[in-house]
């Protein structure tokens, strides 16, 4: 075997190895969601949601999501695309609790205080809870556009109070 051919392979070989060391350390990093024995009762919806709040691009995000429970007591876990958790919003009356990757978990007077905190807007989460089941729940300063939700599709926008954010979410199927 020629000498070219040799330092050749052995290239390869690295690049191969490389590539397989990559793929396991992105494996470690994709940790299965946390899935609390307590979880509330209730349907499990899950999917992507995206917040665009205008004129302030920093509060915008979108991640992977559980939600689970019902309004009164409930869980949202938020994923990485990895797979891995962001954070989780817990609730039930008298307590909400937000524990966020690396942070203590903070305690907060309600959900909607929770919810802005995490989200950087407020948003009706209650609400959306019937938005997901296909009931068109009126929330003062949202409108929830539902036509699409035969195709898991949901889209929410707020117009009032400033400032306006669009919410969007695509269900698993």
């Amino acid at each position: 075997m020629s000498p070219r051919l040799r330092a050749l392979l052995r290239g390869r070989q690295r690049r191969a190895a490389t590539a397989v060391v990559v793929a396991l350390l992105l494996a470690g990093c994709a940790a299965p969601p946390h899935r609390p024995e307590t979880a509330p009762a209730g349907d499990v919806r899950t999917g992507r949601l995206a917040l665009a709040v205008q004129d302030q691009p920093g509060q915008s995000f979108s991640a992977a999501f559980e939600l689970r429970g019902r309004p009164e007591a409930g869980e949202l876990t938020l994923l990485n695309p990895l797979g891995g958790t962001v954070a989780v919003l817990r609730w039930q009356p008298g307590e909400a609790v937000l524990s966020a990757q690396g942070r203590e978990p903070q305690r907060f007077p309600s959900v909607d205080a929770m919810v802005e905190q995490a989200t950087g807007s407020a948003l009706p989460l209650g609400a959306l809870f019937d938005w997901l089941a296909g009931i068109a729940t009126p929330v003062p300063g949202w409108e929830a556009d539902l036509t699409a939700l035969h195709d898991g599709r949901l889209r929410a926008q707020r117009k009032s109070p400033p400032p306006q954010a669009d919410l969007r979410v695509v269900l698993d199927r």
